[in-house]
């Protein structure tokens, strides 16, 4: 009898999964047939000529727009820079670039490198690049930058209203995963990890071990503004404070070659001194798994702000003619065993989109503390200054901090860090400079006001109603200013570490941290307090 039940039963298990997937396949076959068709019929029957190739990178762009912002179409120039981020080396000017709609800028130019040796500073506006008008090309400019080691190309930017020129030598460029290490006092050591290139876990490595020479018997490992990177060197960078065979992270996907847990691998560098990491709300991915996986280990104490909350997995995988898709194949889970992706991508809101997650689950530690999945990984000790609003954030975006630093830079000219110090009257001027920008941003309560004045609902309520809302958007638009007061301390912060770069270079923040940044001072009195570093972990 049990025979003859189970033996039909399994077979139309196989019957159901089979005809699933050539349903699949068939759906999968019969819409690439009809897309097919579609791009070579508008292609040879539209009115006007068609550029091939930009419809296809709109319809493939638009296609992935609906799936999350990590799964993404790479053209063989990105391929490139995708290598190159994670290599950490390049030809080039030496200079983070970031091209927008309307203008070209450079960012950042590195210490001793060509574009800081032909004198271009943060702030300049690229407006040509050999004989080509930046506003005429319609890719990235950034890679006419790039080129052989040793080629020169003339450079022609706006400074402060001034059209200039310059020509830069292109060299190798080598992007270090650890900028900056250095002892804060006698006993605690402090390294900044910015990337997880390649070089990241070897550099973190050497960095600790030169501490410890020096003498460092507290370490702080500072993650702030590190967006992630290789999965393998998180695993490594957390191997050299934790023992070999300890399980980092989990990864799970619908694929199943796809589902793994990673160990470490090799025995470590030292698994009892005291250990801070620092994060922030730009702390993503692999910044993640590292602080995730140390806090759930009980091996770390995390000081800061939340982190970014960036719970994915995404790898590249080869197509035709040199391109790639980098598609999210898992999502990533710490030892304890929680997800702290935060934005929902699949299901969204009214409007097509994604949403914040505001239910947590609770895990715990090994030692039993509790910790929370959902919302990136939480701090054992927040420092206020750190903490994301949406008002900096705006500023952030929008460029306002940034080009308010370079109007700072050429009118307060500055040639020593110790004379350096950004003011109430400072701030005051920044404030005024925000109100004459004509910057504005919209909250989460301006959109959801203005849809409802926007409905045909908002007439059955009457007149007396429709102006109370309006009443209430004004409100809303003046407290906006106002909060230029309520985060004052963070919009500071962000602030000044902007115009130290700009006078005294990357290393030169670095070490104006030691002196001065909130968050390495807390983790350095926690450290120093063995009792208070023993009960948070407890």
């Amino acid at each position: 009898m049990k025979k003859k039940i189970i033996i039909p039963a399994l077979a139309l298990i196989v019957l159901l999964v089979g005809t699933s997937f050539k349903n699949d396949f068939f759906e999968i076959a019969k819409q690439v047939e009809i897309f097919t068709t579609l791009f070579k019929e508008l292609n040879m029957n539209y009115v006007d000529e068609t550029n091939p190739a930009e419809l296809m990178d709109t319809a493939i762009k638009s296609m992935l727009e609906d799936l999350d912002p990590y799964t993404n179409f790479m053209n063989e120039q990105d391929v490139e820079g995708f290598k190159i981020s994670n290599a950490g080396e390049y030809s080039g000017i030496g200079a983070v670039v970031k091209s927008y709609d309307d203008r070209l800028l450079i960012i950042e130019p590195y210490e001793g490198y060509p574009a800081d040796k032909a004198g271009l500073k943060a702030g300049d506006e690229i407006v040509k690049i050999g004989d080509i008008n930046v506003s005429d090309f319609k890719e990235d400019a950034t890679e006419l930058l790039k080129g052989a080691t040793k080629s020169n190309v003339s450079i022609a930017y706006k400074r402060q209203g001034k059209t200039m020129t310059t020509t830069v030598s292109r060299d190798e460029i080598e992007i270090d995963a650890v900028p900056y290490f250095n002892m804060i006092d006698a006993e605690t050591g402090y390294i900044v990890l910015s990337k997880f290139n390649s070089k990241a876990s070897k550099q973190t490595e050497e960095a600790l071990e030169d501490l410890k020479e020096r003498g460092a018997k507290k370490i702080i490992l500072d993650l702030r503004g590190n967006p992630g990177g290789l999965l393998t060197e998180a695993i490594d960078v957390c191997n050299l404070f934790v023992p070999k065979k300890e399980l980092i992270v989990s990864t799970k996907s619908k694929v199943k070659k796809f589902n793994q847990e990673y160990y470490t691998r090799r025995n470590p560098v030292d698994t009892e001194i005291p250990l801070a990491i620092l994060i922030n709300g730009r702390s993503a991915s692999a910044s993640e798994i590292v602080s995730g996986a140390l806090q759930d280990l009980d091996r770390a104490v995390i000081v800061g702000a939340r982190s970014f909350g960036k719970g994915l997995v995404q790898r590249p995988i080869k197509l035709n003619y040199g391109t790639q898709l980098k598609v999210t194949i898992s999502r990533y889970y710490t030892p304890s065993g929680r997800c702290i992706q935060s934005m929902d991508y699949w299901n969204r809101d009214a409007d097509g989109k994604a949403v914040v997650k505001k239910d947590f689950n609770e895990f715990k530690t090994r030692s039993g503390r509790k910790v929370y999945d959902g919302g990136g990984v939480m701090p054992d000790l927040e420092v206020k200054g750190l903490k994301d609003n949406s008002l900096t954030s705006a500023l952030i975006a929008n460029n306002v901090l940034f080009d308010y630093a370079t109007d700072y830079y050429y009118k307060h000219p500055i040639t020593n860090m110790d004379n350096f110090s950004f003011s109430e009257t400072d701030y005051q001027d920044f404030k005024k400079y925000v109100t004459e920008s004509g910057f504005t941003y919209e909250t989460k309560t301006e959109k959801a006001l203005k849809k409802v004045m926007n409905s045909q609902e908002i007439d059955e309520f009457g007149e007396s109603v429709k102006n109370d809302y309006k009443k209430l958007l004004t409100d809303i638009n003046h407290s906006k200013l106002a909060s230029l007061d309520e985060y004052q301390e963070s919009i500071t912060k962000n602030l000044e570490d902007e115009l130290i770069v700009r006078y005294f270079y990357r290393d030169g923040l670095y070490k104006y941290y030691l002196q001065n940044d909130d968050a390495i001072k807390n983790a350095t009195a926690i450290l120093k307090d063995a009792a208070k570093y023993k009960s948070i972990l407890k």
